[in-house]
């Protein structure tokens, strides 16, 4: 395992949240290499300091006036007793519905925006360095294959050369604290990365675009998987790759 590999699970094996086979790799790297050593006891000693400090995170005011704002403003006419108190236990249940219905959207989208920054953040990362493929390769019969027992996955793996966009590898990385899929292809001297994890919901998704730090992400899922396709090409191109790897891989 390279030091770059290491730098990405480190977190991970602080918070137990490796399978045995990654903590074993990353543990044996940490043996052998001092400086990957050095950063680990760091990170551990500040998520000891943190842990007796007992600090707790607590929701931004900004989630709660968001909560509020969503909710319906009380009745303004004037009612007789009986009828303000049926209205107060009916108003009561249908805010109290309303509410965790918005918290829901607002826990879901915060969510969404939070693996989006993931995507993001992968993305930068394997072009720095030389942690961009694991396998290096042109030919999907031999990158498909190489995910077999590394992933509870099998991603689909296209060639889509003669579409214009070129296969170049693949490599293993973590979105959201997951093991993911990378597929990655070049477009001219741009990169594509093709994040695959398994579906977070049992419901297909449309393909939606969205722009992120400068980068366009194409999202979708289908066949319980989910897609993100992140690169700095224009949105155009990127939906042009969406649209011909949908294809192939039908």
């Amino acid at each position: 395992m390279s030091c770059a590999q290491t730098q990405i699970l480190l977190h991970a094996l602080l918070d137990g949240e490796l399978d045995a086979g990654h903590a074993r790799d990353v543990e044996g790297h940490l043996r052998d290499c001092a400086r990957c050593a050095g950063e680990f006891r760091v990170h551990r000693s500040m998520q000891e300091a943190i842990a007796s400090a007992g600090l707790r995170f607590y929701a931004p005011l900004s989630l709660r006036r968001r909560i509020e704002k969503a909710l319906p403003a009380p009745p303004q006419r004037s009612a007789n007793r009986r009828a303000v108190l049926k209205g107060f236990v009916m108003g009561t249940a249908l805010s109290t519905a309303m509410a965790a219905s918005v918290v829901v959207g607002v826990i879901r989208s915060d969510e969404q925006d939070r693996v989006l920054g993931d995507v993001v953040s992968a993305h930068v990362r394997s072009l720095q360095g030389e942690h961009l493929t694991d396998v290096e390769t042109t030919d999907q019969h031999t990158v498909k294959p190489w995910f077999n027992g590394k992933l509870d996955l099998a991603p689909p793996v296209v060639d889509l050369t003669a579409q214009g966009f070129t296969l170049i590898g693949g490599r293993l990385d973590y979105l959201d604290g997951r093991a993911v899929a990378s597929i990655v292809y070049r477009r001219r001297k741009h990169v594509i990365n093709l994040f695959v994890a398994p579906a977070a919901d049992s419901q297909g998704q449309r393909t939606k675009l969205v722009s992120s730090q400068g980068y366009n992400i194409c999202r979708w899922s289908a066949h319980g998987l989910d897609y993100y396709a992140v690169s700095d090409i224009n949105a155009d191109e990127l939906r042009e790759f969406v649209e011909k790897f949908e294809q192939a891989a039908a």
